[in-house]
């Protein structure tokens, strides 16, 4: 079987790429640079297995050369893990429409939007309060309309907060602000959360989301039409975040509960953005739907999520407690 990974060199795909290589499919990968972003002793022999596609997407939509390409694609699987809003979507599907077998699109659940019944299950109204959400929803519903009306063999995945060894993940404090928390954890220094800190994050790691990708081509029937949620197996709230991380350490969490929108006054312009983005949203997905219907067993919680990125900081050196 051959698949094709656009994108194939970011989060997923560093973890992705090997599996499908291990599984016997002939691999091949686009992506601007020849070279995964986490690629390691381990996985150099399969890397070297892959058949190289050097293209820049943006730059070929624009150019029209990526619909020629796509016409010329020769796979029976394409996985899409770079396309953000439906135009790109709708210039793939054209071209790849009666020519494969499987085509497998990465959402996110921002397209869910705010949680409003917890955990969120994949037939649960789609209310995105983001563009990059409501993007996201509109690809979907594209991609699964046009499998019932025209068969076209779509299944799509949504990923929660994507992390990883050396991709650091949303943070106790919900904000994607460097190594600070993590050593005000470590030291009992004073951390503010918003509101009562009982905001949620669903996170997963990155070969989690792989396995789910995998497991789609591997239940290719079962697979066609449907959207799955790629998350931990549960989600945390913020102030269990930091009280796990700063056990890491030895400590308790030196907690002090704030306003959400007071919160701009301890944080920086962006951090705080961020934060409100996943304040608002508080995500808690279902995974019983992967679980069922494709035997998805994630390997990581969030907590040894931190533990293994907690890890590699120190290490590397850019956390120094």
């Amino acid at each position: 079987m051959k698949v094709l990974v656009i994108g194939g060199t970011g989060h997923i795909g560093s973890y992705l790429v090997p599996r499908l290589v291990l599984r016997g499919y002939e691999v091949q990968v686009l992506a601007r640079n020849p070279r995964p972003r986490y690629g390691g002793a381990d996985t150099e022999a399969l890397w070297s297995r892959v058949e190289w596609i050097v293209a820049d997407r943006i730059m070929e939509e624009k150019n029209g050369l990526w619909g020629k390409r796509m016409a010329a694609v020769d796979a029976d699987v394409v996985i899409d893990l770079i396309c953000y809003t439906p135009e790109q979507n709708r210039m793939i599907v054209e071209s790849l429409e009666g020519r494969v077998s499987h085509f497998i699109h990465c959402g996110t659940i921002w397209a869910y939007g705010p949680s409003t019944r917890v955990p969120y299950r994949e037939d649960y109204p789609r209310k995105p309060v983001t563009e990059y959400g409501i993007l996201k929803a509109r690809i979907e519903a594209d991609l699964l309309e046009k499998y019932i009306r025209n068969g076209f063999p779509a299944t799509v995945v949504h990923p929660g907060h994507i992390s990883g060894r050396k991709w650091l993940p949303i943070d106790p404090q919900g904000t994607r602000n460097g190594v600070d928390v993590y050593r005000r954890l470590a030291h009992g220094d004073v951390v503010c959360l918003p509101d009562t800190g009982l905001a949620t994050l669903h996170h997963v790691h990155a070969d989690d989301v792989a396995q789910i990708f995998e497991l789609a081509i591997l239940n290719r029937k079962t697979a066609l039409g449907e959207s799955f949620s790629a998350a931990a197996p549960y989600a945390l709230t913020l102030a269990y975040c930091c009280e796990f991380v700063a056990s890491l350490f030895g400590s308790k969490p030196n907690l002090r509960f704030v306003p959400l929108q007071k919160m701009v006054e301890v944080l920086s312009e962006d951090a705080f953005a961020i934060m409100r983005d996943h304040v608002i949203h508080s995500p808690c997905v279902s995974i019983e739907k992967a679980q069922r219907l494709l035997g998805y067993r994630p390997r990581y919680t969030t907590e040894e999520i931190y533990r293994e990125c907690i890890e590699y900081l120190l290490e590397s050196g850019q956390l120094v407690v």
